[in-house]
């Protein structure tokens, strides 16, 4: 099964599906991996989101790192792990949930929003920077230079196509998308119009 890193690489775009019901989990996920997302998160403030990860991890496992994000607690890694989930992603820097997740021998993804919180959770293998609306590309580019340079950095909140080449310029490895994606509703053709647009401007962005 291909890693969190190997998956980031070929496809630097994670799909994060707040508000997605376990009734429409299957559609989405099919238009998700037609469209080549690698990496999917169902935050856990969405309804029922364990038995969405469940149907996903079952359907499309083999095709995707299917998991949770917005884990706040260190019982839900269980949980996730429990629904066949294989991905933590934190809003915040937990180094108790870091530590479980790593129990389970699932990727987790702990986020930060300080130079402080990042060096205290980089050892989990990847960093998310949240809000990125809330940061800049100068924040991450100088956060670049002191962290371990295969650390992956992930800005999300607030990211579109037009967001991509300034943080890539910065040193960003991928991206989250949620709402420039998917929104409650969404339907799978709009869903795979909005996924091939996003992943032709990271690749017009990469060219750059």
């Amino acid at each position: 099964m291909s890693s969190f890193r190997d998956r980031l690489q070929r496809a630097p775009l994670i799909a994060i599906l707040r508000g997605i019901t376990p009734e429409e989990a299957v559609s989405v996920g099919s238009a998700l991996i037609e469209t080549k997302f690698e990496i999917i998160e169902v935050p856990l403030n969405s309804p029922a989101p364990f038995a969405s990860i469940e149907k996903l991890a079952r359907t499309f496992g083999n095709a995707a790192l299917i998991g949770a994000g917005t884990v706040l607690r260190v019982e839900d890694v269980d949980a996730v792990n429990n629904a066949g989930g294989r991905l933590i992603v934190m809003p915040h820097a937990d180094e108790a949930i870091v530590r479980r997740a790593k129990d389970k021998d699932l990727a987790c993804v702990p986020g930060f929003a300080t130079p402080t919180e990042a060096f205290r959770v980089f050892a989990a293998g990847a960093l998310k920077l949240f809000p990125a609306e809330g940061s800049s590309p100068a924040v991450l580019k100088s956060l670049r230079a002191v962290l371990p340079r295969d650390v992956p950095l992930i800005p999300v909140g607030g990211i579109d196509g037009r967001s991509f080449e300034g943080w890539l310029a910065a040193g960003a490895t991928g991206f989250g998308i949620g709402s420039a994606l998917y929104r409650p509703g969404t339907s799978a053709d709009t869903l795979r119009e909005r996924a091939r647009d996003l992943f032709a401007a990271l690749g017009q962005a990469l060219r750059s």
